[in-house]
């Protein structure tokens, strides 16, 4: 029988469901479980606590889970590899180390992955020439934000974890990579996959694969617009895929496990986070999406086949997080009767408390939640008098401005409210400023990258 190789999707997101890891480590039969914690702010927060604190920066979630699972997936052979070393997957992978040898498994090897940060190669990629563009809004004055800059992290192949496999890694850690290298990584060593003309459709295909599973339960009912159909998400199980060295696969979950893998499941999250279908453009290779073929099998399969691929792209895309000022936020709610009315009358209040405070405000923002929080501008409102019957109506204000000290006029305005605000406001605890940290994504020569692999042992 060919060879087949199943990978475990262990997390979507930091915050994910822990149980569903330890359940596909248990039944899944896995040669690899995979864990991705990173979004585009996470870098940028995971920076400042390194700021604060030199041997943090990475996910403690992560590092914690590689260090609870670890004995069983020694014991059954499965290999770890997660993104969750963040900004510092050299602290991260030491922390791991440290945990296995305590759970008595010295030699334990830990493959650490850097060179996706960036931070200190900046000037001289804007000495080089580079434009550093801001790929939202066409701006190209990189220096006015320089000196403000916390982290700069560029999403890279899969390279090195592959290289960490060869290295006979038993847990692979690592930072930035793209989310799909998870998969992409093991694959590649499995099946001895090369960076050329020969299998670049398998790349391709890979990317497509790891893009489909790669935020968990996000292609198993999950974020479903068919919600109401699928079935105990509270305990839904995790995606597995079953690959061959040709790159067609098997998406499946385990039985008895919550929530549905069928066609319309995989569809919903093949065009997450897509541009242009016919050109994913990843790291490891540009996928085709509109080539691929999906059947499904029945009782949770579905097979993947077909995708078309493209080389790597020559340029890869370089996250730079930067302090952006911060926000001043308060919340009331009011109730029926004249809910919006009250709801209207606060705002007025709360704009003459800040003029009174002198409040330096770059943008002033409310919300009526309930009416048109998640639409904004595109929702129809009811009419006032259908709006007064609503059982309750809620007013968010949100202040960014330049100093902690002015955004902090705000929770101040909304504590006025208590007394100042129309009768029947209700309140929770009042909001401290919080700093934001803006993104400047852009893009850079994949030449400029050095990525670099290291095995640690417990």
């Amino acid at each position: 029988m060919a060879k087949r190789v199943r990978l475990g999707a262990g997390s979507g997101f930091w915050g994910d469901a822990q149980d569903p890891a330890q359940e596909l480590l248990e039944r899944g039969n896995l040669d690899y479980l995979c864990f991705d914690y990173l979004a585009e702010l996470t870098m940028a927060l995971l920076q400042r606590q390194k700021l604060k604190r030199p041997d943090a920066g990475y996910v403690p979630d992560a590092v914690q889970t590689m260090i609870n699972l670890l004995p069983r997936a020694t014991a059954v052979g499965t290999k770890l590899i997660s993104n969750g070393g963040g900004v510092n997957p050299r602290a991260a992978a030491q922390r791991i180390a440290e945990g296995a040898r305590q759970a008595g498994l010295a030699g334990t090897r830990i493959a650490l992955i850097e060179g996706d940060d960036m931070l200190d190669k900046l000037d001289d990629l804007m000495g080089q020439g580079v434009p550093l563009r801001s790929m939202d809004t066409g701006d190209e004055n990189f220096a006015a934000i320089r000196d403000r800059v916390v982290c700069a992290n560029v999403y890279t192949d899969s390279s090195g974890i592959t290289a960490g496999l060869e290295g006979d890694a038993d847990v692979v850690i690592a930072g930035r990579v793209s989310d799909n290298a998870l998969y992409v990584g093991p694959l590649a060593h499995e099946f001895g996959w090369r960076r050329d003309t020969a299998h670049i459709d398998r790349y391709a295909a890979a990317v497509t694969l790891g893009h489909i599973v790669e935020c968990a339960a996000g292609c198993s009912g999950g974020m479903s617009s068919r919600f109401a159909e699928m079935p105990h998400m509270g305990r839904a199980g995790f995606p597995i895929l079953e690959v061959g060295a040709d790159a067609e696969a098997i998406v499946t979950k385990l039985s008895g496990t919550g929530g549905r893998v069928d066609e319309w499941t995989i569809k919903e999250h093949l065009v997450y986070e897509v541009g242009d279908p016919r050109r994913y453009l990843m790291p490891d290779a540009v996928a085709d999406f509109t080539s691929l073929k999906l059947i499904d099998e029945g009782e949770d399969r579905v097979r993947v086949s077909g995708v078309r691929g493209e080389a790597a792209p020559d340029l890869w895309k370089l996250v730079v997080g930067y302090q952006d000022g911060w926000i001043g936020e308060t919340m009331a709610f009011f109730p029926w009767p004249y809910a919006y009315d009250r709801a209207v009358k606060a705002r007025e209040t709360m704009l003459e408390r800040f003029e009174r405070m002198g409040l330096a405000a770059e943008q002033i923002h409310f919300d009526f939640v309930g009416l048109n929080t998640l639409h904004g501008p595109a929702a129809t409102f009811p009419g006032r008098e259908q709006a007064n019957e609503l059982p309750e109506v809620g007013l968010r204000c949100a202040v960014r401005t330049r100093t902690a000290e002015e955004a902090d006029k705000v929770r101040r305005a909304g504590t006025n409210l208590w007394i100042m605000g129309p009768g029947g406001t209700s309140f929770g605890t009042p909001m401290k400023p919080r700093p934001v940290i803006s993104l400047w994504p852009t893009l850079i020569p994949r030449a400029a990258v050095e990525q670099k692999t290291e095995i640690l042992k417990a």
